[in-house]
């Protein structure tokens, strides 16, 4: 059985720029996920490329000795080439319809290919380790509709930054998604 958290970013100010770092508040919710998640057995951090994903398990990763292995592929996924004028709105849409792209964007269907792509390929690679992967709220959402479909846009409304959730993967059975982070 191999056990992977989730973990969404903690909190970054908004700007354009995808490699903002985190917020000072975001700084303090990364120190107390690690205090969260250290006591699970992990033996392998990974993290999309972005700053803030980054930071958000710097201090697990301090505290446990690992490195973070950057996987591209937990990248955030792209809405489109630049600011839409209602964000929930337009995402609303991509969740309604997986195969919608924004222009300039990438589906949902596109997006949650390459996140399990990830699991899948971590799963064969480190078969009965725990690991961490920490990304971004679409793709993080994305990735437990894969594993179940009743996670839908009301529930990537409804994530805080920081979350994390965990879950099993056992070759034939059913997945259980279990939330880690207590939440606002």
């Amino acid at each position: 059985m191999t056990r992977f958290c989730l973990v969404r970013h903690a909190h970054a100010h908004w700007e354009p720029d995808e490699n903002r770092p985190l917020s000072e508040a975001g700084q303090a919710d990364a120190r107390r996920l690690a205090d969260l998640l250290q006591v699970y057995p992990i033996e392998r951090i990974c993290s999309s490329p972005y700053r803030r994903a980054r930071q958000t398990v710097e201090p697990l990763a301090r505290r446990l000795g690992l490195s973070i292995d950057i996987e591209p592929d937990l990248r955030e996924r792209r809405l489109g080439d630049g600011p839409v004028r209602d964000f929930h709105a337009a995402v609303e849409m991509t969740w309604t319809d997986f195969a919608f792209i924004h222009p300039g964007g990438e589906s949902n269907a596109a997006a949650q290919r390459r996140g399990v792509a990830v699991v899948r390929r971590l799963r064969e690679q480190h078969p009965g380790e725990c690991i961490v992967l920490s990304t971004h709220g679409n793709l993080l959402a994305l990735l437990l509709h894969h594993f179940d479909p009743t996670v839908d846009f009301a529930f990537w409304q409804s994530l805080t930054m920081p979350d994390a959730y965990a879950f099993d993967v056992r070759p034939g059975r059913s997945v259980v998604i279990e939330r880690l982070w207590p939440g606002e």
